[in-house]
């Protein structure tokens, strides 16, 4: 009997020592793992030059950054870039998506990489939408939108300052406005069919003075979608006119992220 009372304490030890460890175990799995992979995603009519501030800031902080070249030529083909830049990272990635780039990273970030979402003035879509739904709904401030006889749209040079890029250097809108990338008919109108934001956690920077997305919109898809919304005094390219902004929301996103995401 002095041998069964000295084991059972023991194996009452074990079992508290087990219990306790896989407790310790669950609550490790829940703590934010410090994401150091960011993708970042440029919208219509630019390409992914215009992130170079923000991926300074970020590489400065310690971040491995990958910019992604989507062509605009369909939505089918810019979301395959955009994943390709996300399966070429070791690791956990967040991606951030501007403007249109917000539509791709919605599809995009289903990717199992993929955990957290970061929208700067961008559609994030629902079930069913595409940009130019949005649009439809409640108009942007722009008229200078336009389309050409090849299927693809353009920003009119001559208001490509106002409606698109206020508030950065004019030499640096005139050189936007001269060399845009014109999206296509097709990535503004393809339907998105599984947002990942309905399952991974999301930031959103609204831009509210922005011409291009109606600043109303944009807190309406940051509010459904349940993010962590900002807001800036800026034009449509927020990331540009202010990166210490938008570096600081991607930095967080990417400290927030946890291992169950």
């Amino acid at each position: 009997m002095k041998v069964l009372y000295g084991v059972a304490p023991l194996i009452a030890g074990v079992i508290a020592t087990t219990l306790l460890l896989g407790s310790s175990q669950d609550v490790a799995a829940a703590q934010p793992i410090g994401i150091k992979n960011v993708v970042l995603v440029h919208g219509a009519f630019a390409d992914g030059s215009g992130w170079e501030p923000v991926a300074k800031i970020l590489e400065q902080d310690g971040y491995t950054v990958s910019v992604a070249q989507p062509p605009e030529t369909s939505y089918a083909e810019d979301v395959k870039y955009a994943k390709a830049a996300v399966d070429a990272m070791d690791g956990p990635v967040v991606i951030v998506g501007h403007s249109y780039g917000g539509s791709i990273i919605t599809e995009a970030g289903n990717d199992p990489k993929v955990s957290a979402l970061v929208y700067i003035a961008a559609f994030a879509l629902d079930e069913g939408e595409s940009c130019a739904s949005i649009e439809q709904a409640v108009p942007q401030a722009s008229k200078a939108f336009k389309p050409d006889s090849n299927g693809n749209w353009w920003i009119e040079q001559a208001h490509f300052a106002a409606d698109f890029a206020a508030d950065v250097p004019p030499a640096v809108s005139h050189f936007m406005a001269i060399s845009q990338v014109p999206i296509s008919t097709d990535s503004f109108t393809h339907k998105v069919t599984n947002p990942a934001w309905k399952t991974k956690p999301t930031w959103y920077m609204v831009a509210t003075a922005d011409r291009s997305i109606n600043p109303n919109q944009e807190r309406m898809m940051a509010k459904r979608a349940h993010a962590k919304t900002v807001e800036v005094n800026a034009s449509h390219v927020a990331y540009m006119s202010h990166p210490k902004e938008a570096a600081k929301l991607i930095e967080e996103a990417a400290a927030s992220a946890t291992v169950n995401q």
